[in-house]
């Protein structure tokens, strides 16, 4: 799989502010075709802008970006077929009652009985250890438990590419490296825009954003020292 940024820039309108627009992200051209993509950076760099980019939470305000050859401005619901995404907060994504319920919700496209859907729900959940919480309230469990959920209803879907959002960042210390561990052993494409840099550093490729823009670009090793020398 391969996702291009051909000369994005994103501007967002600040009603009331100063100016009539901000930068959001300076003009950025990439083509991402490692399996596990790490986006690092303080807050407010551009990482989680540029990972919205991928399946088009965020539309740039002029360039273009393509994944697997399809515009995502243009072809977004196929787009969206291929690319999973991941919120920091798995509040964003769990919307039904029960467990099953909620990862047979992301399958209705895909399986049309109810019956075969929850069936397949249950073999999904079963995949990551959740089997024996399918009937309970999604309110009931951990974040730990919350989260992976969240990533099981996702996966579900069977997509090419999984873009996180910072998914261990709400999470304990344990729990942190489990939703890690799952996320860098996924055959899937994986875009992780994370604070955890011992994460990023297990990743194939890794991109600096500071201020809008890639500053650095390349080697885990190599961007996050450079990273932790930028900030003292």
């Amino acid at each position: 799989m391969s996702i291009e940024l051909d000369r994005v820039v994103v501007r967002a309108e600040t009603p009331g502010g100063p100016a009539p627009e901000v930068v959001v992200l300076r003009e950025t051209t990439l083509e991402l075709t490692e399996h596990r993509v790490a986006l690092i950076g303080p807050n407010g760099s551009g990482k989680s802008t540029l990972a919205r980019l991928v399946n088009g939470l965020v539309e740039p305000t002029s360039g273009r970006v393509v994944v697997d050859g399809l515009d995502v401005a243009r072809k977004g619901r196929e787009v969206r077929r291929r690319v999973g995404f991941v919120f920091t907060d798995p509040s964003a994504q769990l919307v039904m009652p029960t467990v099953v319920e909620d990862v047979a919700l992301s399958l209705r496209h895909q399986v049309r009985d109810r019956e075969e859907r929850t069936a397949a729900a249950r073999v999904a959940l079963a995949s990551y250890g959740l089997e024996e919480l399918a009937d309970r309230s999604v309110h009931t469990l951990s974040g730990g438990q919350r989260q992976l959920l969240a990533l099981a209803g996702v996966l579900a879907t069977d997509p090419s590419i999984l873009v996180a959002d910072e998914p261990t960042t709400l999470l304990d210390l344990r729990n942190a490296r489990m939703i890690g561990d799952r996320l860098l052993a996924l055959p899937q494409q994986l875009v992780l825009a994370t604070h955890d840099l011992e994460l990023a550093l297990r990743c194939d490729r890794a991109l600096l954003l500071e201020d809008g823009g890639v500053v650095a670009d390349g080697p885990p090793a190599e961007v996050v020292a450079h990273y932790r020398s930028s900030v003292g």
